[in-house]
């Protein structure tokens, strides 16, 4: 897993796109937000579910986990995820496998996580509010952005960047 961290607007999003198309994978590339996704919504979205598993369920769903296969998992603002969400997200971590729901037949998960943040997670884990294990499983490879106002240099690149887009 990769952590990234830095102020709203610094351009994490951007950072994991990188890190995506700089790895080769060969899978797409699939961004959420998980912010405000109670652990229902987050495991429906992220590992999906079988038919019939809750009401309204007609169909099968694969879950983004899927479609990242061979690619890459991008999951902004980690840092208001619930803890019973932290937790299957830990399994994932550890393992490489999770659950449908509806499903007791575990799944391999072939995508690499990219997790983004706002938040001093640091803090959250020492509050109670993240936990401790996950906290260490996503920063073994952390990437810390600045804000722009800390790096003026960019601004001539970001300047000419934009200008050629419009």
């Amino acid at each position: 897993a990769v952590l990234v961290s830095g102020e709203t607007g610094v351009g994490k999003e951007l950072v994991a796109k990188a890190v995506h198309t700089l790895s080769g994978l060969k899978g797409d590339y699939v961004s959420i937000n998980i912010a405000g996704l109670d652990d229902q919504m987050f495991s429906d979205t992220l590992f999906g579910h079988r038919r019939g598993s809750f009401t309204g369920a007609f169909n099968d769903r694969d879950g983004l986990i899927m479609k990242a296969a061979n690619g890459t998992i991008f999951l902004d603002e980690i840092g208001d995820l619930n803890e019973l969400s932290q937790i299957k997200l830990l399994r994932l971590l550890q393992e490489n496998e999770y659950y449908q729901l509806g499903s007791d037949i575990p799944l391999r998960s072939s995508a690499r996580l990219v997790v983004a943040t706002n938040k001093n997670l640091w803090h959250c884990m020492s509050t109670g509010k993240f936990r401790k294990d996950l906290y260490y499983r996503l920063c073994t490879h952390q990437v810390e952005i600045p804000p722009l106002r800390n790096r003026t240099g960019d601004i001539p690149l970001l300047f000419n960047h934009f200008i050629i887009q419009s």
